[in-house]
């Protein structure tokens, strides 16, 4: 199957304001293999050099990284650099009822039910119930009775992509979702919590995916060095199918630009890095960068 290929380069840069004599960090930052995607290299590197390092599989099936600094150091460098070959998704043979799909949720027993029911549940971000009736008047139009689970889903992708305008300067990592919902605007996470957090409150299975998309610059325009970001979409679960992959920030079913890291309930599962440094109280200051290159087709 033709696809493309992607070298994908994610800094991140601390600078404490202090020396610090221990830091211990968690990293999603390599991609995994997925029905539409392989992986052909990845590696994390970190300057300093760690003390200790390790590699695991998280409870989603995600790639972590965890190391550790165990000597003076005044800044942190943790740099993901990977290659993957992408292609498009395949669609769902037949388009079941959605109400269809939520009743086989309900009845899913063992290993099945494990690997896909936790999705149906509240998390720490897309905490339904307090949200239940703000998200069924948001899903409800795309929803209707007997419609097929892949046109329901297409339908709200479009709605939170024409409806919600996308505005970094509007939120951050703790934003809480009744505010998206009440001004309409946000980022890309803030868009996969609203859609996930919409077919959640309909009893269906939705997990949130973090990963990268290639943009593309203004015609005319050569791409910029550290123009990409970290990006985040989503998948509902349709039976005899899988995950179904769709991005409401860009009103995009089964993306075919999108680099996949790792998915979860929401953005506490998959942060791209996360720790915690000893030593003296000081300030600290974040840079990140994304760099995704295209090259040849395969």
């Amino acid at each position: 199957m033709s696809g493309q290929h992607y070298r994908v380069v994610h800094r991140t840069e601390y600078t404490y304001g202090a020396t610090m004599v221990h830091g211990y960090s968690v990293a999603c930052v390599l991609p995994r293999p997925t029905p539409s995607q392989s992986v052909v290299t990845s590696a994390v590197t970190t300057r300093p050099e760690p003390d200790e390092y390790d590699e695991r599989t998280d409870a989603f099936g995600n790639r972590i990284v965890q190391f550790g600094l165990h000597r003076q150091h005044d800044a942190l460098t943790v740099e993901a650099t990977s290659e993957v070959e992408v292609w498009p998704q395949e669609p769902p043979r037949d388009d079941v009822g959605w109400e269809r799909v939520r009743d086989i949720l309900r009845g899913l027993r063992g290993p099945q039910a494990l690997d896909v029911a936790p999705y149906a549940a509240p998390s720490r971000f897309v905490t339904v119930a307090e949200h239940r009736l703000a998200l069924f008047d948001i899903v409800a139009p795309s929803f209707t009775p007997q419609r097929g689970i892949v046109e329901a889903t297409a339908s709200l992708c479009t709605s939170i992509y024409e409806e919600f305008a996308f505005d970094p300067s509007f939120t951050e990592v703790s934003t809480p979702l009744d505010a998206v919902i009440g001004e309409r605007r946000g980022v890309c996470q803030d868009f996969a919590h609203l859609a996930v957090g919409c077919l959640r409150t309909l009893g269906l299975a939705a997990r949130y995916v973090s990963g990268y998309i290639e943009t593309e610059p203004p015609p005319g325009e050569e791409k910029s060095i550290g123009g990409d970001a970290s990006h985040a979409w989503c998948s509902v679960w349709i039976p005899d199918h899988g995950w179904l992959d769709f991005d409401p920030t860009n009103g995009v079913m089964r993306p075919g630009r999108h680099v996949t890291i790792g998915w979860g309930r929401d953005y506490a599962d998959v942060a791209p890095v996360r720790g915690v440094v000893i030593g003296p109280a000081s300030a600290q200051s974040l840079s990140v960068s994304v760099d995704v290159t295209r090259a040849s087709t395969v």
